[in-house]
């Protein structure tokens, strides 16, 4: 299956390439886009700053550059909050900063939007993508991401496996001492992309999110600010159960590592979609939209989705790691995140601290 899954995708690749080489031009774009091709020459690089680990974005950065001779990629990976302070900080100061804003923090992202920051590009790609992954030519979806419970497979018994939320609430309650100090999830205090899940569940569930945090604080919750840490501590045993992992690094990690293992709630599965958004001040507009593109297209969607396990966001990308094979598998439990203005609602500095307090008051408990 993965030699065939490698065949296939070097097929795809290459019949692409071959439309590239005799016409510089993505298929079904306008003759004028070879003029923003050009453009992006000119300025030579795009600079992005990004939540996704430079490992995983690799054979996207190749092929672009390859694809674009001329236009090189310099990439910064950083955590969601990190990424968002830095860019207002040199966006105030006036200074060199990011062309293009790539972010799993949704709510993140549609603020810098909404407070004036991003430039508006109507992609070509955009009939392309569900309605609810783009944002008046401001934000553009470009993954579709469940959110996962991940467990160390070594250590629980199937029983112990959660199904849904409702069945993570009631495992950890009903055998307290081996799951004390065992259960790991974001510390939304100081992870943009954990608060935002976290807000999230309580748009869809309602009272039963404090209900399953006040269970998960009885625990003794141990809280992490990166992916990576969470798993890590999964694989080792230190933790036995993680909440709210993005299922695309769980299912990255699982291939590897036999310790890991994952499901998507079947109660409801939340998805997330990193947003691009192209700064308003930046040096290389051409290269940022080009790079937009270059996301949202077929081929970059196609290497997203079987090279970078970012499962892609296009209905015409298919298999395991996609829009449609998820759907596919989950139906109408899958409940992806509307971007837009709704994101900015505990953003609100008096809502945001009325949140923080009720999960603070939800984990003494």
């Amino acid at each position: 299956m993965k030699r065939f899954k490698q065949l296939a995708l070097a097929a795809a690749l290459a019949c692409t390439a071959a439309t590239t080489l005799a016409d510089p031009l993505p298929p079904g774009y306008p003759a004028s886009y070879s003029n923003q091709i050009a453009a992006a020459r000119k300025e030579g690089k795009v600079v992005v700053y990004s939540t996704t680990d430079t490992a995983a974005v690799r054979p996207l950065i190749k092929d672009f550059e390859a694809l674009y001779p001329g236009v090189r990629v310099e990439y910064n990976d950083m955590n969601s909050t990190e990424l968002y302070n830095r860019f207002i900080s040199e966006a105030a100061a006036g200074g060199g900063s990011a062309d293009v804003l790539w972010s799993s923090a949704m709510d993140l992202q549609v603020k810098l939007v909404n407070d004036g920051f991003a430039a508006s590009y109507a992609s070509p790609e955009v009939a392309n993508l569900p309605g609810w992954a783009h944002y008046q030519g401001l934000a553009y979806g470009t993954t579709f991401e469940p959110i996962a419970i991940v467990y160390n497979k070594r250590l629980l018994t199937a029983a112990e496996i959660p199904q849904t939320h409702a069945d993570l609430a009631r495992i950890v309650r009903a055998n307290p001492k081996k799951f004390a100090g065992k259960v790991t999830t974001y510390d939304i205090e100081k992870s943009g992309v954990g608060f935002n899940y976290l807000t999230q569940d309580y748009r869809v569930a309602g009272n039963a999110t404090w209900d399953l945090i006040r269970a998960l604080g009885a625990t003794g919750l141990k809280v992490q600010s990166s992916t990576g840490a969470m798993l890590e501590r999964i694989s080792s045993g230190e933790n036995l159960i993680g909440y709210n992992i993005i299922g695309s690094y769980a299912f990255t990690k699982a291939k590897k590592d036999p310790s890991i293992g994952y499901v998507y709630p079947k109660d409801y599965t939340l998805v997330v979609s990193r947003l691009s958004v192209i700064s308003k001040s930046a040096r290389s507009p051409n290269a940022a939209r080009l790079w937009t593109d270059y996301l949202l297209s077929k081929r970059g969607q196609t290497l997203l989705a079987n090279q970078a396990d970012l499962f892609a966001i296009r209905a015409d990308v298919t298999g395991e790691t996609s829009m449609a094979g998820l759907t596919r598998q989950l139906g109408n439990s899958l409940k992806p995140i509307q971007v837009g203005t709704g994101l900015l609602v505990y953003l609100d500095q008096a809502k945001r601290l009325e949140f923080l307090k009720t999960w603070k008051q939800a984990l003494a408990k």
